[in-house]
């Protein structure tokens, strides 16, 4: 049986939650506590040193600790429905479309938060090192975070979904960074209203409420 080690409050896990049941993949939970530090504590260490969620314990018994790992062994394991594409340009259209919702989105975001929250003084980066707040980095992810709903607005203006005409992992981590970029206190607006109308019928897949 699959186990997924989670967080119900976080945004990681939720990308991951969100692909297995897109995938209708039975699997087990395991609740990290990361408001008590549970994920720097000794126990969830043996599971994954790198002190992070989500993390992903395979039917193989092996433990993979990103989400990188983890939406590469589902979509290889589970291939329906396709969610990395099926034709060679498709593949690399969703690839240059995730990269960018990773990268531009989900990463302005952490690094608006960890950068300005006093409750991460010193956590500046998750995992087991501490790394100290750079103010200036949370003006430069809040500026990156708006310029990436501007784009996506552009994007969606005459697609359904982000790439290759297809709900796919660049939609899973696209939705999550919309959705967790409130934390910092942006949200889309009259401004984008594609970007508006996509999130809207994304809400009515039953994964998306996960």
């Amino acid at each position: 049986m699959i186990t997924l080690y989670d967080c119900a409050t976080a945004p990681s896990p939720r990308r991951a939650r969100i692909l297995l049941a897109e995938k209708g993949i039975t699997h087990e939970t395991v609740q990290i506590d990361l408001r008590a530090g549970e994920q720097l504590g000794a126990a969830y260490r043996q599971i994954n040193p790198l002190c992070t969620v989500p993390a992903l314990r395979t039917e193989e018994g092996v433990v993979l600790t990103d989400n990188a790992a983890i939406a590469a062994y589902l979509e290889a394991r589970y291939p329906q429905p396709p969610l990395f594409g099926v034709t060679p340009l498709d593949k690399a259209e969703i690839a240059s479309w995730h990269w960018r919702a990773e990268f531009e989105g989900f990463l302005a975001i952490a690094e608006a938060l960890r950068n300005s929250s006093p409750a991460m003084v010193n956590r500046a980066l998750p995992g087991p090192v501490n790394y100290a707040q750079i103010p200036q980095l949370a003006e430069r992810g809040l500026a990156r975070l708006r310029q990436f709903f501007a784009d996506l607005n552009d994007r969606l203006e005459t697609r359904e979904f982000i790439a290759a005409q297809q709900f796919s992992i660049a939609d899973i981590t696209a939705v999550v960074a919309v959705d967790f970029a409130r934390i910092v206190k942006v949200k889309p607006d009259e401004r984008h209203p594609h970007l508006q109308r996509w999130r809207a019928a994304l809400q009515l897949r039953p994964s998306i409420a996960l």
